[in-house]
């Protein structure tokens, strides 16, 4: 099988950026996946940022960084991820939502934590009864039940594609109407799946267990599950599928070593998904070592597969 690249960096932050830097300038073959406008650092202004006089626009620093990636050479893709495979021989393929796939020898996490509920009364309580914020961790126990999507993203159509194979019916709920590619798009229209544009949910239903959803429109709509999937396929669904270690207590963040590296071979992490405090300077210090440790990895693997020696 054919190496695309020595390392797939999912995420387009400061952490994930950093590590394009560091891991390109190693002559490692970089792919960059994900949207900066993703980041929380886009929207925010920095100002306690050593070497950076502020405030300073966070999406400045951002399109500063993707070009010192692309002329470190490292190549940047602005498509999200929905899947990500383990081959044999600890190779990994990521699948993007235009369908690309593209197989490495490592992956670095660095997609942030997810902030984005719906923050709908009784949002909270009714998770795990009938409220969830992973189709891949909860799509199973909703097998020929009626089903909604919230959200306008590659997460949000996915997971309604996803569902549409498993549940008995689907309705997808958009606020301002579908943010994803042609093929994406095409994929979800073609599936037996009702959109909804325009429209958002203003209640949840139900008493102990979710019953329905009622739209600010005033249509109720009975489902025993709702999928809140707003923005990109979220990273702790992404990494949970291929086992990788999370913190016990919160089951929020993942679990690294001092090298950046997690529990399974090849895959590390960097930035706001480690872990507290959420600052640009411990998300580029992270990202630093990860490009650098899973650079390193890559090169030495794909010198021994090719006999060389390696280090």
């Amino acid at each position: 099988m054919e190496i695309q690249y020595d390392c797939i960096i999912l995420g387009m932050g400061p952490a994930g950026l950093q590590a394009a830097i560091h891991a390109a300038r190693k002559k490692a073959r970089v792919l960059v996946l994900g949207r900066p406008e993703a980041s929380s650092l886009w929207r925010a202004h920095i100002e306690n940022y050593f070497g950076v006089k502020g405030p300073v626009l966070g999406e400045e620093l951002i399109g500063i960084g993707m070009e010192q990636a692309k002329e470190s050479g490292a190549e940047l893709l602005q498509e999200d991820v929905v899947k990500i495979d383990s081959l044999d021989q600890n190779i990994y393929k990521v699948i993007t939502e235009d369908k690309g796939e593209h197989t490495t020898y490592s992956i670095i996490f660095t997609m942030g934590v997810s902030r984005k509920g719906l923050g709908l009364k009784r949002e909270k309580e009714l998770v795990g009864r009938g409220v969830s914020y992973c189709v891949d961790c909860d799509a199973n126990f909703y097998r020929g039940a009626k089903v909604a999507v919230v959200g306008d993203g590659s997460a949000a159509a996915d997971g309604a594609i996803t569902l549409s194979k498993i549940a008995s019916s689907v309705v997808l709920i958009t606020e301002e109407g579908l943010n994803v590619t042609p093929a994406l798009e095409r994929e979800l229209r073609e599936a037996d799946i009702e959109v909804v544009e325009g429209d958002m949910i203003e209640e949840l239903l139900g008493d102990t267990n979710l019953t329905g959803i009622r739209l600010e429109s005033g249509r109720e709509i009975e489902v025993d599950g709702l999928f809140i999937e707003k923005g990109a396929k979220g990273a702790m669904s992404l990494a949970a599928l291929l086992g990788v270690q999370m913190d016990p207590e919160r089951f929020q963040f993942i679990v690294t070593d001092d090298k950046q590296r997690t529990n399974l071979e090849g895959i590390y992490a960097a930035g706001d998904i480690t872990g507290t405090p959420f600052q640009v300077a411990k998300a580029v210090g992270e990202g630093c070592v990860a490009g650098m440790e899973a650079a390193s990895y890559a090169l030495k693997r794909r010198r021994a597969e090719k006999g060389g020696k390696s280090e």
